[in-house]
């Protein structure tokens, strides 16, 4: 099938960068006779008209050699990764993925795929679903050329979900959170028969490694509203295959759609930790080790028990703003957002919020210099001063910048006449 509309759709779709790489691909595979090919997500968003600014770019031939060449053509770099035959070349804000033409084995459930150079037949008929294993041919007489060997054109219509072969999750669990990811992101259904090879295989997710999982976990926290597909995965068992801990409940889809309201630009860095609110420390912690997270991140999960055992004190009525500040202050940023994003208390979230936006940025209006200039003596005492005058600034009882020198001046008569009375008070050493 062809369509030839749908190239220049493609590059109509695409930044003036990105076009011009894209053809100098094709310019080149072409001087090298090499088919070249739009395969996989892009060609699958191009068909839904959800363009992405990102190409995976198929080539019957030697796609790192063709990426080297491109990138001496543009002064740019190509990072290739030779076990997959891949290299990928980055610009601002884009990227595109050369891939050699490939088949795939598995020498065991949930290893990285062993793979050798192939047909663009064989590569789609090695992909993940259906609705990716489609191939638009970018140059030669055929440009324009559909290939769909496994019917994705009719399931993008129909809004399926449909893996290639019935081992599928077997050879690769990774698949079952791609395949809930996609269809929470598109709206489509996972076809019967797939959803029930992909029940069958849960307990395949154990062979997947902790690095792989992350991946993973960051492609769906990376969604626009990723609590759909989350809840999805806990409703299918996957989330307790994964780990006897892991839930994503009523309340946590609820702190999600919180965070994005609380902080729209952060929210998604605070995702995680609310995924160990209700477990115990030791259990966070595994979790963390499970979804190979990063240091942060285990750090941001470790923290969500004993931010919730702090609930009550926060609450109470003669909390201090400054004394507030001190219990929050050793607490990551995104563990504090998804406590507020998930406590009941209006009056805990508020005094969260009040820290996260206001109180941990205030700062006395004396630095250090000014203290110096008014007398007060060089060592740790200065330190505790400047400490106390935030406190009392927190605590609206100093609210400007002579409001904290009279502070200091009290401060410093007091030392005086406590040094006076020492005086006074010592024994005469005439005799």
């Amino acid at each position: 099938m062809r369509n030839p509309n749908l190239i220049g759709k493609l590059r109509a779709d695409l930044p003036a960068l990105a076009r011009s790489l894209l053809d100098q691909v094709v310019s080149l595979a072409s001087g090298r006779r090499l088919p070249t090919y739009l395969v996989g997500g892009p060609l699958r968003d191009l068909l839904l008209d959800r363009p992405s600014l990102d190409l995976d770019i198929a080539v019957e031939g030697d796609a790192m050699a063709l990426a080297g060449e491109l990138a001496k053509t543009i002064g740019g770099r190509a990072v290739v990764h030779p076990p997959f035959l891949t290299a990928t070349i980055r610009l601002p804000g884009f990227h595109i993925d050369l891939i050699t033409a490939r088949s795939e084995t598995y020498v065991r459930p949930g290893a990285l795929p062993t793979v050798k150079p192939a047909t663009i037949r064989e590569d789609l008929l090695r992909r993940d679903f259906t609705i990716n294993a489609l191939a638009l041919r970018l140059s030669g007489p055929e440009a324009g050329e559909i290939l769909d060997l496994a019917g994705g054109r009719a399931d993008l219509d129909a809004r399926l979900v449909r893996v290639l072969h019935e081992r599928s999750f077997r050879d690769d669990a990774t698949r079952i959170l791609r395949a809930v990811r996609y269809a929470s992101r598109f709206g489509f259904e996972i076809e019967p028969d797939a959803l029930a090879w992909l029940q069958r295989d849960l307990a395949y997710l154990e062979t997947i490694s902790g690095a792989r999982m992350h991946r993973e976990l960051a492609r769906m926290l990376a969604e626009d509203e990723p609590e759909g597909a989350l809840r999805y995965l806990h409703d299918l068992g996957a989330f307790a295959a994964i780990h006897p801990a892991l839930r994503f409940e009523t309340e946590h889809a609820a702190a999600f759609a919180r965070l994005r309201e609380l902080n729209p630009t952060g929210a998604r860095a605070s995702y995680s930790p609310v995924l160990a609110w209700n477990l115990t420390e030791p259990q966070a912690l595994d979790l963390a080790r499970r979804l190979g997270v990063t240091k942060p991140q285990r750090e941001a999960l470790r923290a969500m028990p004993g931010l919730r055992r702090l609930g009550p004190k926060l609450a109470r009525p003669s909390l201090k703003r400054s004394a507030l500040t001190e219990v929050l202050a050793p607490f990551l940023l995104p563990a504090l957002w998804a406590f507020a994003a998930l406590t009941e208390d209006p009056t805990v979230r508020n005094r969260i919020l009040d820290y996260l936006t206001k109180a941990r940025h205030e700062r006395p209006h004396l630095n250090g210099d000014d203290l110096l200039a008014l007398g007060v003596p060089q060592g740790p005492q200065l330190g505790d001063l400047i400490r106390s005058l935030r406190a009392k600034r927190l605590d609206r009882e100093a609210t400007s910048r002579e409001g904290e020198k009279r502070l200091v001046r009290r401060f410093l008569a007091e030392g005086d006449k406590a040094r006076h009375h020492a005086k006074k008070a010592a024994p005469s050493r005439s005799s």
